[in-house]
Order: C-alpha cells, then sequence, then structure tokens
C-alpha cells in the first residue's frame, strides 16, 4: 500500500491523525497533514483505510 496526500484538499480536520498517528501528523501552523509514512507496515492497513474514509475533504488516496 502506498498513500498520497493532496494537500491542496485538505482542510485540516485531523480525522487521520485520530484514525492513524503512526502514519499522519498535521502541521503546526495551518493543520495541513502531513505523512510519516508513504508505505506503512501491513499492520497499520486498517487505520490508513479508516483515515481515508474519515477524511472530510478526500484529501487521502490509497493506492494497493
Amino acid at each position: 500500500m502506498r498513500i498520497h496526500i493532496d494537500e491542496d484538499k485538505c482542510v485540516g480536520g485531523g480525522q487521520c491523525v485520530l484514525a492513524a498517528p503512526e502514519v499522519f501528523d498535521q502541521r503546526d501552523e495551518d493543520g495541513i497533514v502531513v505523512l510519516l509514512q508513504d508505505a506503512p507496515l501491513a499492520d497499520l492497513d486498517a487505520q490508513v483505510h479508516e483515515a481515508a474514509l474519515l477524511c472530510p475533504a478526500l484529501a487521502i488516496v490509497i493506492e494497493g
């Protein structure tokens, strides 16, 4: 699995950080998502998929 972030779509809702804090963070200055791991281990798959589903702006794209 690979993760891509569309920063232009991100609204800083923070749902991704709550769902998968090992994979996502937010910039302090504007709350935009920061990707900590673009290819996380398989044991984080469920959390990453949940984060993508919870994203209000659909800014998280998962491949594979």
